[in-house]
């Protein structure tokens, strides 16, 4: 996940003296580089995940530091540092208070601390984090597409991640992914990975065959949990302008699996879409668990199509709603006073019905294997 704000304060708390004064909820964010600011111009062109470095110079008001807390949380800055002790002596409560409202980490280095040296410093870690990322990154495509080929990710993955653990993967799609251009489609990965609260380096996160995916390694099914949950909901809340959908697979033991893991993932990313759901878990799907996974749907379709033509043709003609009682009378098992009351229909109507559905479909729907045939058919039907 980058070199993150945690990682930055482990590397210069002695050397810099530098103290994390409010955001510390966004210790997990990551840094794509150092920007020096004296006004708020520069920050119109933050792609995201910026750390603002400034003297102080130009906010040295309440008001200032406030506009500028604001627009460095607007434009999705990892953070806010700041040299004290010439042009801010004091950091307001107003600031540090919105900084930890919103969690953004408000850092401070006295004004002793040589900011050229420190910035160097901090952008050559910044730069070999990111090249490790781009070979992370690699190794797991190489898993995820070869996972019989070990010695293409093995090795890369071995220092960084537990390959014996469990591996578990997010997708997140939007559906215009592929679509956007490159500097478009890195500014929406910048601002999803910082509402990624809590995950840094047993996670990792990158743009692969149009989707967003966050690969978790030896976390519990409950932690990964407790960061995906509040991660849709800052998606759905801070991103709402785009129809975004995640797919969650079940947890695999093994790098060898991660394949197992993504296909998962995949399949619950379809089922999102097709029910218009923010979040999908596969291990909650059911049956669907295998309809889903299944990557041919014009054969599904193409076999309740003809598990259900008697029914679907009548209904063209007839309007009759014969393929919704025959669906809800198999999901209530039978009980003709569920479909009644679910359908708001008489009893008689639909004991009516029930025997012409049966005469069309020449079944008498008794046994368990002919209702489950029609129960799949009639699951299929309401895929898209």
């Amino acid at each position: 996940m980058g070199f993150t704000i945690e990682d930055m304060r482990t590397i210069s708390a002695d050397r810099y003296q530098m103290k994390l004064l409010a955001g510390e909820n966004g210790w997990s964010n990551s840094i794509s580089w150092l920007m020096m600011l004296e006004d708020l111009t520069i920050i119109q062109n933050f792609k995201g995940k910026e750390l603002a470095v400034t003297t102080g110079l130009g906010f040295r008001t309440q008001e200032s530091m406030e506009k500028l807390v604001r627009a460095l949380s607007r434009a999705g800055a990892s953070g806010l540092l700041i040299n004290t002790g010439k042009y801010i002596k004091e950091i307001p409560e107003s600031v540090i208070r919105y900084c930890n409202d919103n969690d953004l980490p408000l850092l401070t280095v006295p004004w002793e601390v040589y900011l050229a040296d420190m910035i160097k410093d901090l952008s050559i870690q910044i730069f070999l984090q990111s090249v490790a990322d781009e070979q992370i990154s690699k190794a797991f495509i190489h898993a995820i597409e070869s996972p019989k080929a070990e010695d293409k990710y093995r090795k890369d993955l071995l220092a960084y991640y537990d390959l014996d653990g469990t591996f578990e993967i997010a997708l997140i799609s939007s559906g215009d992914l592929d679509r956007m251009d490159t500097v478009e489609r890195k500014r929406i990965s910048y601002r999803m990975q910082l509402y990624l609260a809590n995950l840094t380096h047993n996670g990792h996160f990158f743009y692969y065959d149009s989707c967003f995916v966050v690969i978790m390694n030896a976390i519990g099914e409950k932690q990964c949990e407790e960061i995906l949950e509040p991660f849709a909901k800052r998606l759905k809340s801070r991103m709402s302008g785009k129809k975004i959908r995640i797919g969650i697979s079940s947890q695999v033991k093994g790098i060898e699996n991660l394949h197992t893991a993504y296909k998962r993932a995949a399949a619950a990313v379809r089922m999102a879409y097709s029910v218009d759901a923010s979040i999908i878990y596969f291990d909650r799907m059911g049956l669907y668990r295998l309809l889903y996974s299944v990557e041919d749907s014009a054969l599904l379709h193409e076999m309740s199509g003809e598990i259900l033509r008697p029914l679907t043709d009548y209904d063209e003609q007839h309007d009759a709603g014969y393929v919704e009682t025959l669906e809800s009378f198999l999901r209530n098992g039978g009980s003709v006073k569920a479909v009644s009351e679910e359908l708001f229909v008489h009893r008689n109507t639909i004991l009516y019905r029930m025997n012409n559905i049966r005469d069309l479909l020449d079944c008498p729907l008794e046994s368990y294997e002919d209702r489950m045939k029609y129960m799949i058919a009639c699951m299929i039907s309401k895929m898209k």
